[in-house]
């Protein structure tokens, strides 16, 4: 099977347990993908727009979201409903990674649509079962181009 190539992943989560755990798994299982990290959903609005504190050299564009539903600030729900609602950022692949098992969540975020919703793991070797399934199948499976940001 084809190689992925390392493609920038950005994960927002405002549980720093959930990041640091996410971090760990991507390296134990020593994916060339590089991880980035939003607090909250106005950080990862932020950090996809380019506001505040990021740019095109600190903000590379991601070709896949990893979102948390329950976020302080902004959540999940809204910021998926930006995100696909906008022309240059509606064709990242966005998979919800949430505690919700929620069936009006899961509803509302295909509607929105969200790529693929799955529920957090509860032990860290499910966690890293998982990254390695969505790297191999955002990565190595699925074709898609990866699109330079369009800039106003």
């Amino acid at each position: 099977m084809k190689k992925a190539n390392s493609i920038h992943i950005l994960m927002a989560d405002d549980d720093e347990d959930d990041r640091y755990l996410t971090k760990q798994a991507f390296e134990e299982s020593k994916l060339k993908n590089t991880l980035h990290f939003a607090k909250d959903g106005e950080e990862l609005m932020d950090y996809l727009k380019f506001r505040g504190d990021y740019n095109e050299s600190n903000a590379p564009k991601p070709g896949l979201i990893l979102l948390d539903l329950n976020m302080p600030k902004k959540d999940g729900r809204e910021c998926l409903k930006e995100i696909k609602s906008d022309d240059s950022l509606k064709h990242i692949p966005v998979v919800i990674l949430t505690t919700s098992r929620d069936e009006q969540d899961i509803f509302k975020s295909y509607n929105l649509g969200v790529n693929s919703f799955i529920v957090k793991p509860v032990t860290f070797k499910e966690l890293l079962n998982i990254v390695i399934k969505l790297n191999m199948y955002w990565f190595e499976i699925v074709q898609f181009q990866i699109m330079k940001r369009n800039r106003e």
